[in-house]
């Protein structure tokens, strides 16, 4: 039996159980099984180090980047962002991995148009790095809005017309307005959108936050995080069932 699973917190919002046992049951694989593990620091990973039976891990909010110290050792893109969501277990070894940026470019090429040529990024955290990275790949310039001390991002009061209008694409990459607390949404000003916006929230469920029904009612395109979720999610899958190879390049025995 090999033992897949989630670590976060909180995880009531996840679909990740469900995705992969759809999976599971879909290709007739009998052999693994997907867990949720919401640790409530990130300290509480110690005792699933021991599991012999764990074979890969996602990470959601909040350890991203603090469970980077446990790992022994980072994919070269992992590394670059400084971020980690995906985590293959072989051998003992645990080796950390970034599909964020794979469901999140997959799921935003389609979209992009000429007049996108800047986006404001709202949030600074690790799903917030895998997003920089991908407009950096794709040469599209952007700004950061944060809570976070931080010279180089904007705070939330100095979102202007003058930066909305230089940024047609908005991301989200805060968990504001995620389940339970479909309620909120982060604090821009809606009333300076307009329908050349773009507005990406990563956030999944609800499927249809409370940010992106402002956006729909001023007659901005929306994308929710679902399709980048279960692009992720695939991808993770792949990582954990490659084979591994010697320094030969050749098949490991």
């Amino acid at each position: 039996m090999r033992l897949f699973g989630l670590i976060g917190h909180p995880l009531s919002h996840s679909s990740s159980k469900k995705i992969f046992e759809e999976k599971f049951v879909a290709e007739n694989i009998g052999d693994c099984r997907y867990e949720l593990f919401d640790l409530d620091t990130i300290r509480e990973l110690g005792p699933l180090k021991s599991n012999p039976y764990l074979t890969g891990l996602n990470v959601t909010i909040p350890y991203k980047q603090s469970l980077i110290p446990y790992l022994d050792d980072l994919s070269e893109e992992a590394r670059l962002i400084g971020a980690v969501n995906v985590i293959k277990i072989r051998n003992g070894k645990w080796t950390g991995y970034n599909t964020d940026i794979f469901g999140f470019e997959k799921s935003l090429v389609p979209l992009l148009t000429p007049s996108i040529k800047q986006a404001l990024i709202i949030g600074s955290g690790g799903s917030s790095m895998a997003v920089q990275y991908v407009l950096n790949k794709l040469s599209i310039p952007f700004k950061i809005v944060s809570r976070k001390a931080n010279p180089l991002f904007l705070k939330y009061q100095e979102i202007s017309k003058g930066v909305l209008n230089s940024c047609p694409l908005i991301i989200n990459t805060t968990p504001v307005g995620m389940f339970p607390n479909i309620s909120e949404l982060p604090a821009i000003p809606f009333h300076l959108l307009n329908p050349d916006h773009l507005v990406y929230d990563l956030i999944y469920n609800p499927e249809e936050t409370l940010l992106l029904k402002n956006a729909s009612f001023i007659g901005c395109r929306t994308k929710n995080g679902l399709e980048m979720l279960q692009l992720q999610a695939e991808k993770s899958w792949q990582i954990w069932n490659e084979p591994e190879l010697n320094h030969s390049g050749k098949l490991a025995e």
